[in-house]
């Protein structure tokens, strides 16, 4: 594991039940401590000059709704300023959608929901960090997508969305899927986001059957991910 990070881990939160998942029990089991701090909430300027991980978790708002969510307006000056010195960063769903507007990059509403479990269509690179996820079927949770960023490498796609997942060098990692959601945590999602479940018109029986399906199986592939992330990155 590289000595160089702080052994605290900062996650930014969106939404409460969004939390850092199977992501956690890693970090743990490596002698990190975690510390959430809850956006619209709590001052999120020691998060994001924070020297070591910063996580920027999920959750059900856009990333251009800053007339309707002011916070978002300085969550975003942060993050421009942490991306800029290459601080290690981990964006997840909304959290990718704040790294690629941070980065210049548009971001949108796409044609459609993309919400349930499948497969990635992962970009033929060398080290690619998400190869373990060949087959695997991922958490999808979506309305919103983006343009890749200048200098980003596109790592992965789905059918429905051409950017999934980007990285720009070995500090910054962006994911528009969930790789951290667990078996055990999903019910709290069915329950929170009922109402654009409903709207979406998505059977809520079979996404949480595929969850008893996909979801043990995800939890290692995380795992392995987050561990090579904590590997390779570096501070700057």
């Amino acid at each position: 594991m590289n000595s160089n990070f702080p052994k605290t881990v900062y996650a930014i939160q969106h939404l409460s039940f969004e939390d850092l998942g199977s992501f956690e029990d890693t970090l743990y089991e490596h002698g990190y401590r975690v510390r959430y701090f809850e956006a619209g909430v709590d001052n999120l300027k020691k998060a994001f000059e924070h020297e070591g991980l910063t996580i920027i978790l999920g959750g059900p708002i856009g990333v251009y709704e800053t007339e309707d969510y002011p916070f978002l307006t300085e969550e975003i000056q942060y993050l421009q300023q942490r991306l800029a010195k290459n601080l290690p960063t981990i964006g997840i769903c909304l959290g990718a959608q704040l790294i690629a507007h941070a980065l210049g990059a548009k971001v949108y509403a796409g044609a459609q929901k993309e919400i349930g479990w499948s497969s990635l269509q992962l970009i033929d690179l060398a080290d690619n960090p998400l190869t373990t996820l060949q087959e695997t079927a991922v958490l999808h949770w979506h309305g919103d997508t983006f343009d890749l960023p200048e200098n980003a490498e596109l790592l992965a796609s789905s059918a429905l969305y051409p950017h999934q997942a980007f990285r720009l060098g070995q500090n910054i990692l962006a994911l528009q899927f969930h790789l951290e959601v667990t078996a055990e945590s999903l019910e709290k999602w069915l329950i929170g986001h009922t109402c654009e479940l409903r709207k979406a018109d998505i059977n809520i029986q079979y996404l949480r059957s595929e969850n008893k399906k996909y979801a043990v199986k995800l939890e290692t592939k995380a795992q392995e991910i987050l561990h090579h992330f904590l590997q390779n990155s570096s501070l700057s």
